[in-house]
């Protein structure tokens, strides 16, 4: 890859920017077609120009305000009005690549409605607790003067005797008697928002990003089914104490079994991720399908704008 001048850094980043907001204007009726992966290469005018998705955007006339490139140029672009840059992440192998093939030359683009959002620590603690509260069982019981197994006979007079007042043998103060305001079963569950339950999960995928303890692969299919080829692979690209999450509805059935016998690393589908366990594990990799599957579910909706009858 050929260095990069100082003097064309600003036309790349300004490029860079335009291009996501280029194929945010698409409409994105699906996000599985707009998955991009793409080589290490210097962005350039002339590839901007001949960027088939810019084309398609100009030919069908969508409004980009003032939209200007001259061949060297650094300044006389005018951007769309968003702020937000799009998030590039190095793409891994799970499987040993073939010769000669480095899977971190492709790059895959996330959204950054979901990839890149403020840290907000305040809503992880909320989503951390609600979590842990819902996982409590509420089981624990203990029996009242009322439950407690004995004679309801007083067992000495009220006065007389010159001693404390006692009632009959279940009392709390004696004992073998009842336990006065003990635990019965309760339900520990707390009540959080949807929406700020969906925010936590952002911040915690963005958070990660950020740690740079975020991988992509394109599968998690293992060949195999033998732990100890997984383990020398995973020793190999240095991930212990990491999470795969899959997009699938299961998890590969080569992967849960080689992996079901390693006591650093575990397996989960992208529905059943939570943000407790996003930022327990060290590490987090995720397959395409994770990544389609978030962006459909935590990315912003893409909404037509509304038509007037005029």
């Amino acid at each position: 890859m050929p260095p990069v001048s100082d003097a064309q850094r600003p036309l790349n980043d300004s490029l860079t920017i335009m291009l996501a907001a280029v194929r945010r204007a698409l409409g994105q009726s699906s996000r599985a077609a707009c998955r991009r992966l793409s080589t290490v290469v210097p962005v350039t005018a002339d590839s901007v120009l001949n960027d088939p998705v810019v084309n398609q955007v100009l030919r069908d006339g969508a409004q980009l305000s003032s939209l200007s490139l001259s061949h060297g140029a650094t300044t006389g672009i005018s951007l769309p009005t968003t702020d937000i840059r799009p998030v590039y992440l190095e793409m891994s192998s799970l499987i040993r690549p073939e010769e000669n093939v480095d899977p971190s030359e492709e790059l895959v683009e996330l959204d950054p409605d979901v990839f890149s959002q403020p840290i907000r620590r305040d809503i992880l603690h909320l989503c951390v607790v609600h979590y842990l509260d819902c996982q409590r069982q509420g089981t624990a019981s203990t029996k009242t003067r009322g439950e407690v197994r004995g004679s309801g006979r007083k067992i000495r007079p009220q006065k007389g005797s010159g001693r404390a007042r006692l009632g009959d043998a279940q009392s709390p103060m004696l004992r073998g008697g009842g336990v006065a305001f003990g635990p019965k079963p309760r339900d520990f569950a707390t009540k959080l928002n949807r929406k700020v339950i969906q925010l936590g999960m952002r911040v915690a995928l963005s958070a990660r990003v950020k740690e740079q303890s975020l991988g992509v692969v394109r599968s998690l299919e293992w060949p195999g089914h033998k732990t100890k080829e997984l383990q020398q692979r995973i020793e190999e690209l240095g991930w212990w104490k990491t999470l795969f999450v899959t997009g699938q509805e299961q998890i590969p059935g080569g992967l849960a079994r080689a992996s079901n016998n390693l006591p650093m690393v575990d397996t989960v589908t992208a529905a059943d991720l939570d943000v407790y366990h996003a930022l327990k594990w060290p590490r987090l990799v995720l397959d395409l399908a994770a990544v389609e599957w978030f962006e459909r579910a935590l990315g912003r909706p893409q909404i037509a704008p509304r038509e007037y009858k005029l």
